[in-house]
């Protein structure tokens, strides 16, 4: 008899619940309707909170003074602010006139902010002031005069914004009904900045299907009713903060808390027994600072049940202590990434601890999964690594502007290559094993050294670089630079390669570990061998046990 062939590694998520065929204003407004009077808001450090009723004031009121300023539909708005409540306003009053909101990652530098304003071509800019130590209106004056599109700055706070909200005062809610009515769910309506391999970001371009449905689904599967209270201290720019965290809450009438501008442990803890929040997002490096937190156990943690990790790998002892020091019996492991709005498999709450611990979960509703031959670009059977691919609603219109790239990431038949090395067992459960390409992921933020390569390039003392990823107990990864110095020059230090990129490489982006070599190590043809530079990289740094901690 013939032998009979392994079970591909392909699974389709089933489902009653039918997609949403709603834009983001429309599904909104149902929700407005449904839970008026029901908590929508909740900004800590303002002292702001807002109804559903109030906050959709608020964002009709944005959404007319965007109007009044000129904005009209696919006319792209930048948002770069840390999380504060204008952020959610504007998010809304956006996808209600049909305008791109385009998000600016707040450790953006000058140069940084210069290209997405161009590449996006961004017509109005909203801004904090201030972050930190991230100067932004500095920053804006410095580069406005090299982006001739850039024709309104509003800054958070200020006269210009009040400005702003005061013009859409009055504005006649017929007009605006008008403009809700003319959009599409398929109409790009967000485009997120992914840290590119040829040194620039690429515009991921998403739709209202897009991430509402990824939004909505998410809050599905994290079982959301109007009864919910979310802490969000992850950052709105990312979709993990507006998809997973706001537009799961406004998908179904729950509460959305912002516990201060950044991650911070103590006000974490502090926005989640105060507001009574049922569940938390965090990536790991977040849940471990709430943990180790001198005053702890000072906070009533009672009222969480679930929550969401995601963005890097969740050491096991860290998911066993979020589940019986915080109580969140039921968080789930999200997998995902920016081109696919971002989720595409998920741990259930009725999912055991173990497979919590060991895998990215399962393929999400109305989503397809397949692991292939990154050669042959076949499914492997279950059990096999390969390339994990997906398919469905969730994957973006494409990179803003870009369609050679476009091409390199999603095939003919609209199946999304991560890049990620997978496998997937008998069950359809997902365990990400590697990744083909180099991506760095530094503590939920995803890094590609080749960026960071060609900044060091610029050194004058600096040769060649290699920028790679070893192991790190906080961040997951941290990154480590390999050089070679020019003739005659110093060895360089870790010190003076980071205040080499101090102020022109957003913080994380910065190697913490540099490694002065005469030659790196290359293969027969030519090619850096990157994986034989972190072998040695452990051994160098001595960060072996660091090495072979499990990860889920």
């Amino acid at each position: 008899m013939p032998e009979i062939p392994a079970l591909p590694s392909y699974a389709s998520g089933i489902s009653d619940v039918p997609l949403l065929g709603d834009t983001i204003g429309d599904n909104f407004d149902r929700t407005v309707a449904a839970f008026g009077d029901r908590d929508a808001l909740v900004d800590r450090e303002a002292g702001s909170r807002w109804t559903y009723r109030e906050l959709a004031a608020e964002v009709n009121t944005l959404a007319h003074g965007l109007v009044a300023t000129g904005i009209g539909k696919g006319e792209r708005v930048g948002i770069w602010a840390p999380n504060r409540a204008e952020w959610t306003l504007l998010q809304y009053a956006t996808a209600k006139i049909g305008a791109i909101l385009v998000n600016i990652n707040p450790a953006y530098r000058a140069h940084e902010l210069e290209y997405v304003l161009n590449q996006a071509g961004v017509r109005m800019l909203v801004a904090a002031e201030r972050f930190k130590t991230s100067d932004y209106a500095g920053m804006i004056e410095q580069v406005r005069p090299k982006c001739p599109g850039l024709e309104h700055v509003v800054l958070l706070g200020t006269d210009s914004w009040t400005g702003l909200r005061e013009s859409g005062r009055g504005g006649d809610p017929a007009v605006l009904a008008g403009l809700q009515a003319s959009l599409s769910a398929d109409d790009p309506i967000n485009i997120q900045y992914t840290s590119g391999t040829t040194g620039f970001p690429k515009g991921a371009t998403l739709s209202h299907h897009n991430i509402l449905n990824n939004g909505f689904f998410v809050g599905e599967l994290c079982n959301y009713t109007e009864q919910d209270r979310v802490c969000i201290p992850v950052p709105f720019y990312h979709c993990f903060g507006m998809v997973m965290g706001n537009l799961a809450c406004t998908s179904h009438g729950a509460c959305m808390v912002i516990p201060a501008p950044g991650f911070d442990p103590k006000a974490t803890l502090a926005a989640v027994a105060a507001e009574r929040c049922t569940s938390l997002y965090g990536v790991p490096t977040m849940f471990i600072a709430e943990l180790n937190d001198p005053d702890f156990a000072t906070h009533d943690l009672s009222s969480l049940r679930t929550g969401i990790m995601a963005g890097s790998p969740c050491p096991v002892e860290v998911m066993r202590q979020v589940i019986d020091r915080m109580g969140m019996t039921e968080v789930s492991i999200c997998y995902g990434m920016t081109e696919t709005s971002p989720v595409s498999t998920q741990t259930r709450a009725d999912d055991s601890v173990a497979r919590r611990v060991s895998t990215v979960g399962r393929v999400g509703p109305h989503l397809e999964s397949k692991v292939v031959d990154p050669e042959t670009g076949l499914t492997v059977g279950r059990g096999t690594p390969g390339e994990l691919c997906t398919r469905g609603y969730s994957v973006m219109l494409g990179y803003w502007e870009e369609p050679e790239k476009t091409a390199e990431a999603i095939d003919a038949a609209r199946w999304m290559h991560t890049g990620d090395l997978a496998v997937m067992d008998e069950d359809g459960y997902v365990n990400i094993t590697g990744r083909i390409k180099d991506m760095v992921i530094r503590g939920g933020e995803n890094v590609y050294p080749r960026e960071i390569e060609e900044f060091l390039y610029t050194h004058p003392d600096i040769l060649d670089a290699q920028v790679i990823g070893v192991p790190d107990v906080k961040y997951g990864e941290e990154l480590m630079a390999w050089v070679r110095m020019r003739e005659g020059a110093e060895p360089l230090t870790a010190e003076a390669v980071r205040e080499f990129c101090q102020g022109k490489l957003a913080h994380y982006k910065i190697p913490r570990y540099v490694h002065v070599v005469a030659e790196f190590p290359m293969t027969v043809t030519g090619k850096v061998r990157k994986v034989e530079m972190r072998r040695q990289s452990v051994t160098l740094l001595g960060l072996e046990q660091v090495a072979e901690q499990r990860h889920a």
